[in-house]
């Protein structure tokens, strides 16, 4: 082997030691910069959380179809007379609101968005827009608009002719947060209980009684270690 082959050998070792020490400098860049090398991933959106005990999306989930279900079985539910519904008795709803008792920021509206979707897709009920999304709102923009002027006058709709609800659902989500702070009988472990509570009702409107009413509840803990945040 010649000179110039024995240099070659050693510059091609010493170029490989530096793209390792490289890789190495940059893993160890991005485990301290931490969200500047992160990564984005698509996750099954059914599937369980487990990143904090928090409100997640498989919580709405969960809440969600469980009400469903009672709804849908509802004996007081399954049919309602009254005038102007013709042969057609299934019971006209609307969704009123859902409040947020818990201690977390929760768009409640998204419990009863999911509901509404599921249950129209049952095909037993009739859902009037309620305050949900604007939806009243967009309705009496686009009845102003037709009587502008604009709409054929034979086609321009009127107000005074929507169904009128037979009952209306709401509800409202609780929670119970327990903490237990670290110690040495816990060897420096802190736990987290996490209980929420979903109670939903529909009432008739027409005379306030109570027609249905269900509570569906989950409960999380969480254990974080000696040198673990949360």
């Amino acid at each position: 082997m010649g000179p110039a082959e024995t240099q070659d050998s050693g510059t091609g070792r010493t170029a490989i030691r530096t793209m390792k020490l490289t890789t190495l400098l940059s893993a160890l860049a991005c485990l301290g910069l931490g969200a500047a090398c992160s990564s984005v991933n698509y996750g099954d959106p059914e599937k369980r959380e487990t990143l904090t005990i928090d409100w997640g999306s498989k919580d709405l989930q969960t809440f969600a179809r469980d009400m469903v279900a009672s709804f849908e079985q509802a004996p007081a539910l399954q049919y309602m007379e009254g005038a102007g519904k013709g042969n057609d008795l299934r019971v006209i709803a609307v969704f009123g609101g859902i409040a947020n008792e818990t201690r977390e920021h929760i768009n409640t509206d998204q419990i009863a968005r999911l509901m509404q979707t599921d249950l129209f897709k049952v095909g037993k009920f009739r859902w009037t827009a309620g305050d949900e999304a604007s939806g009243q709102d967009e309705v009496a923009k686009q009845v102003r608009f037709q009587n502008s002027g604009i709409v054929d006058d034979t086609m321009a709709k009127q107000f005074g002719h929507q169904l009128g609800a037979d009952v209306v659902v709401y509800g409202a989500l609780s929670d119970i947060r327990k903490t237990r702070g670290r110690s040495l009988e816990s060897l420096g472990s802190k736990s987290k209980d996490l209980y929420y509570q979903f109670y939903m009702t529909a009432v008739n409107i027409k005379t306030g009684e109570i027609l249905w009413n269900e509570i569906a509840d989950i409960r999380k803990t969480q254990s974080v270690g000696l040198f673990g945040r949360g």
